[in-house]
């Protein structure tokens, strides 16, 4: 709703999403990624927030909030963030493993262009994001069952086309 407000230039209705965004979610600390993936995510609640909150705040203001939101995400140089693994792509659900991965990507590279120039979470932030499209791009171009191509590709097109960045 708030890119199209954007798009649409329609100011009181962003400026509304904006406000709400922000009493719902302005004091949120510490995410707690261990949590994911429930088995059948397709979205990640952590990182699809903080890409909403990027979308609301200047790069100052984002790049403070994001610390407190994701205050490890520096401590371990590599694995942040690892791809959810799917053991089976004829099941339903754990199909979704595969659009989570996809997504993640995509928010994780909405989050990188948000924060300031050298900024010392990029270089693992870009690590998460590589491995997460690698692992998500994979699934629709590799060996597919019914139970994910029929809407991977809607999510791979939204990667591939950054349709959410600026």
């Amino acid at each position: 709703m708030l890119d199209w407000a954007k798009i649409v230039r329609n100011e009181e209705f962003e400026a509304l999403l904006t406000s709400r965004v922000k009493d719902y979610y302005l004091a949120d600390t510490q995410c707690p990624l261990i949590y994911e993936p429930s088995g059948q995510d397709f979205l990640s609640p952590c990182l699809a927030e903080a890409d909403l909150m990027r979308r609301v705040m200047s790069k100052k203001d984002y790049s403070l909030w994001l610390k407190a939101f994701f205050p490890n995400l520096t401590e371990n140089t590599s694995g942040w963030l690892l791809p959810a693994p799917l053991t089976d792509k004829t099941d339903g659900k754990l199909a979704h493993l595969d659009g989570l991965n996809i997504s993640r990507a995509w928010m994780i590279e909405g989050i990188m262009q948000a924060l300031p120039d050298n900024d010392t979470r990029a270089p693992v932030l870009e690590e998460a994001l590589k491995a997460h499209r690698e692992a998500g791009l994979s699934a629709v171009f590799g060996d597919m069952h019914y139970m994910g191509s029929h809407w991977l590709g809607s999510f791979a097109s939204y990667l591939e086309t950054k349709r959410g960045l600026n």
